[in-house]
């Protein structure tokens, strides 16, 4: 059986990005360095083998630590996602830009030590006050 493929892209269109196979993990991060940069209080994301991935169109980058970029779409804004530069070669794809948002849905919540206070979070997944390794 052929794996699953999932697709995605920006609001204009200019970014599409795909990904396939075994996805490592999907989850939801609350750091303040996540909150900050998507302009939200989480930033839900899958990651995936940047072997496993194509990113088509434009794509601008900001390098949000030493070993992480968040890529954008330079004409709308979309945030697409995150590259890290060190380790193993990982991309990290926004869930909410998938063509259907639906279809991984995150199996936990991360850093929720940095959580909004006004965030309830009630959907049973685990929680972990900082990065557990996944």
């Amino acid at each position: 059986m052929a794996d699953r493929e999932f697709q995605g892209g920006c609001l204009c269109g200019q970014v599409r990005f795909r990904f396939w196979g075994k996805t490592i993990n999907t989850g939801v991060c609350h750091c303040r360095i996540c909150q900050k940069a998507m302009g939200a209080p989480y930033f839900a994301r899958v990651l995936v083998a940047m072997d496993q991935s194509k990113i088509s169109g434009e794509v601008a980058a900001f390098n949000s630590s030493a070993s992480l970029e968040r890529l954008f779409c330079p004409r709308c804004g979309t945030r697409i996602g995150t590259r890290w530069n060190e380790g193993e070669p990982v991309m990290g794809f926004a869930l909410a830009a998938l063509d259907d948002p639906n279809a991984k849905p995150p199996r936990f919540h991360i850093w929720t030590s940095s959580k909004l206070d006004w965030v309830c979070l009630d959907d049973g997944l685990p929680q972990f006050e900082t990065e557990p390794g996944l």
